[in-house]
């Protein structure tokens, strides 16, 4: 039997979004155009444009989508932590440090240093990264178990986000994980004090 017109649909989206971060991943914003990405979807361009009319809509498509499958994939990691283990601090940091160093994040800086120089992609990709961003905080609250109330704790849970962010740029040209194992080490002690994990 035919699938339904929706499910067909959606399917195709879905193909549409997953070859669009690796085409960002692959070729880097300037090749990855949207015949390029119909092409490894396995899409006509017809039906790509149908979906997505503009490459900005394509890409800031699959940038949300899968933006909402990582914090989804990260609380299912979450959900297995051992709540009263000591070391639960490193265990997140961990987590999210993968969030930042994976094909999502290297598929979004491509998007991030196109939109510098292009306004109309900018003013689409700003709410979105906020709004990325304040779940990303909350996520990591919730994870953390930190008390957003208490001094000092929201600050350094956003400080982690940002040093995670760092740490991923400066991985991308070459293999810096044995100087973000180590400041990461230090980090997880402080932020530990910090929310009262310690």
């Amino acid at each position: 039997m035919r699938a339904p017109q929706q499910e067909r649909s959606r399917a195709t989206q879905q193909r549409l979004l997953e070859a669009t971060v690796e085409c960002l991943v692959e070729h880097g914003w300037s090749g990855a155009t949207t015949t390029v990405i119909a092409e490894r979807a396995g899409v006509s361009r017809g039906a790509q444009l149908h979906h997505y009319p503009t490459r900005a809509a394509l890409v800031l498509a699959a940038v949300e989508h899968l933006a909402e499958r990582r914090a989804t994939e990260i609380r299912a990691e979450g959900g297995l932590l051992d709540a009263t283990a000591g070391d639960r601090v490193d265990q997140v940091i961990d987590m999210l440090a993968a969030a930042f160093t994976g094909p999502l994040f290297v598929a979004a800086l491509e998007v991030w240093m196109a939109a510098r120089t292009d306004a109309e992609l900018r003013a689409a990709l700003v709410p979105l990264e906020a709004r990325v961003g304040r779940e990303m905080h909350r996520l990591a609250v919730d994870l953390l178990g930190a008390d957003e109330s208490r001094p000092g704790v929201r600050e350094s849970v956003q400080a982690t986000l940002d040093l995670l962010r760092g740490l991923g740029v400066a991985n991308l040209l070459s293999d810096d994980s044995h100087r973000r194992h180590q400041l990461l080490t230090v980090w997880k002690r402080q932020l530990a004090t910090v929310i009262g994990a310690a």
